[in-house]
């Protein structure tokens, strides 16, 4: 019996050195994983290079820290990414490398919104102006990533491929019918005629005046999508129209008839191109860097100059405090803003904005400091994808906004929905409720009785008051009266184009377009970028909120695309207080 303990126990201490050692291990793993992650160094580019982008992840505004990227274990995968900022940063820096013939664009799907595929489009066309080549290639194009294409000097479709021109379209996920088996009732308060966040709650179509916005905005972004395809491939704009609108393209050599393409290739015939187009030896692979390898930092975030523009990320939903690099927290926000504010350093701050909006409480913190800091230096907006709502609310006071013609932008409205589940809890799960009060209002917004028209009176005139808040500001900031803001608000959504005309932005343009603004405006010939705020550190962000990770990872996994309608399901059922937000999320198929 002495003997088996013995066992036992060195068995036990066995096991527990095994762990120990394999714990020490894993922590020197992931601190070398996460100090790599710091890392922009570039890859050595060989003479004679193709910079090959296929842009075939989700594009955010920067990149996230991850430092699993490439790793991939036990059926986890995990992709290195770029976002928008290294994008850009990657192909104006491949421009001037005299390494770097041109650019192979293999394009099949760009998960991107409107205005991002934009910026990446104008960065090839920049690109081009050096004189080296922009080639593209796909199987399949769908209609971002033909946009996209179309920046290209050469344009080319599989012999079995297609092109995907339609049109485009925008589509809303209505609740109404589930809530009311459910008997649940959305009790909505709101300003704005064109307030339509709150119509998938209470209705089961657009109304008329909700699809009179989405007529003329995404008409407005059709014609530019239309104008600027024409530009690039010599079709008339007339043209492009009729093969949309009768869904002419319908195999590979109606893109060759339609000049939509300019030849039908296998791949190994593009690879014959490419050595052909870059000087590379015929008999030999062809010489490529993958853009992100290539990708470091910004030029202007390395130089030495004392002087120092700030680039404040704002991205995502509206919340009170922290958020994420995703969401946009109004502490987090806040807190950027006033160190860029406080630095004698920064000349200049530059707010990129990309958010369908959210709390009108949040959007009102991070406007007060948007305010402070005009009074002592320039700031100027940028607009992503999305800048509606809280996302404008927040851009208003701002010296100048910069938006591209297909950013989604106004919504200037507020609405606040208080839920009525008392037949659910009666009627389905036989749930009664029973209390006290010690006064009329004591359980003011309670979801287990409707409203009295007392309590609808308090939380409209509460929408009111928040609603004219806005109006004034947005009044102050552009220099209008509010009467004009009230004509052109309501909640009315409206595209950069749209928004240029009604005095909404100041001009058409990109972030550097934003930054190049802000710089005159500091009267700066010489300065550094600085971005704001600190991502979120990789290491932290491997162990905080890992079990929402995997459910994210899973959920996208299984859904693939529809994984968006999981998406705006979730945001619906999150939505509380008032709210300054917009309900479209425009995808590009």
């Amino acid at each position: 019996m002495k003997e088996f303990f013995k066992f036992v126990f060195a068995s036990m201490v066995g096991v527990i050195l095994s762990f120990f050692a394999i714990f020490i291990l894993f922590i020197i793993f992931i601190t070398v994983l996460v100090s790599s992650a710091g890392s922009d160094k570039k890859v050595e580019v060989s003479a004679n290079s193709v910079m090959h982008m296929s842009l075939d992840y989700p594009i955010s505004e920067r990149a996230d820290k991850n430092p699993f990227s490439e790793f991939n274990f036990m059926g986890f995968e995990s992709k290195k990414t770029l976002g928008l900022k290294e994008i850009l940063a990657g192909i104006q820096s491949a421009k001037t490398d005299e390494n770097i013939k041109g650019i192979y664009l293999d394009a099949s799907s760009v998960s991107a919104g409107f205005a991002t595929i934009e910026e990446i489009r104008n960065a090839l066309i920049d690109f081009r102006k050096s004189g080296k080549f922009v080639l593209a290639y796909s199987e399949v194009y769908t209609q971002g990533a033909y946009y996209l294409a179309t920046a290209a000097d050469k344009i080319y479709l599989n012999p079995e491929g297609m092109v995907d021109f339609r049109g485009l379209s925008s589509e809303s996920m209505f609740f109404k019918g589930s809530l009311d088996k459910l008997g649940i009732e959305a009790q909505i308060i709101k300003v704005g005629t064109y307030k339509s966040a709150v119509e998938p709650f209470i209705l089961e179509k657009m109304s008329e005046p909700n699809r009179r916005q989405v007529t003329s905005f995404l008409g407005s972004m059709y014609d530019h999508f239309l104008n600027k395809i024409s530009e690039s491939r010599k079709i008339a704009k007339a043209d492009l129209f009729s093969i949309a609108d009768s869904a002419k393209v319908r195999d590979p050599k109606d893109a060759v008839s339609f000049k939509m393409v300019d030849g039908l290739l296998y791949k190994d015939q593009v690879l014959d191109e490419l050595k052909k187009r870059s000087g590379s030896d015929k008999k030999k692979d062809v010489k490529s860097v993958s853009i992100e390898d290539y990708a470091g930092k910004d030029e202007r975030e390395s130089t030495t100059s004392s002087n120092r523009i700030a680039v404040i990320y704002a991205n995502g939903e509206i919340i009170s405090g922290e958020g994420n690099d995703n969401t946009m927290g109004s502490e987090r926000i806040s807190r950027a803003i006033r160190k860029a504010r406080t630095d004698d350093k920064i000349k200049a701050v530059v707010l990129r904005v990309n958010s369908p909006g959210g709390s009108a409480l949040a959007s009102d913190v991070m406007w007060r400091e948007v305010v402070l800091t005009k009074k002592v230096k320039p700031v100027i907006v940028s607009m992503g994808d999305v800048a509606a709502s809280g996302g404008y609310y927040i851009a208003c006071a701002a010296d100048s906004i910069f938006a591209q013609p297909n950013t989604i932008t106004g919504s200037i409205g507020v609405f606040g929905i208080i839920p009525n589940m008392q037949k659910f809890f009666n009627d389905k799960l036989g749930i009664t409720f029973d209390g006290v009060k010690t006064g009329k209002y004591a359980d003011l917004g309670d979801v287990s009785r409707p409203l009295t028209e007392d309590e609808k009176l308090i939380f409209q005139q509460e929408v009111n008051k928040t609603y004219n808040t806005f109006t004034k500001k947005v009044a102050d900031g552009r220099k209008k009266s509010q009467t004009y803001i009230d004509s052109i608000g309501q909640g009315r959504v409206w595209s950069g184009t749209e928004a240029l005309n009604n005095g909404l932005v100041d001009r058409l343009g990109d972030i550097n377009d934003a930054i190049a603004s802000a710089a005159k405006k500091a009267k700066l010939s010489d300065y550094k970028v600085v971005s704001y705020p600190a991502q979120v550190d990789p290491f932290k962000s491997f162990f905080d909120n890992s079990a929402d990770k995997v459910r994210v990872y899973f959920a996208k996994r299984e859904l693939g695309d529809n994984f968006t309608y999981y998406e705006q399901l979730k945001s619906a059922l999150s939505i509380s207080g008032i709210q300054t937000r917009i309900p479209y999320n425009i995808t590009i198929r």
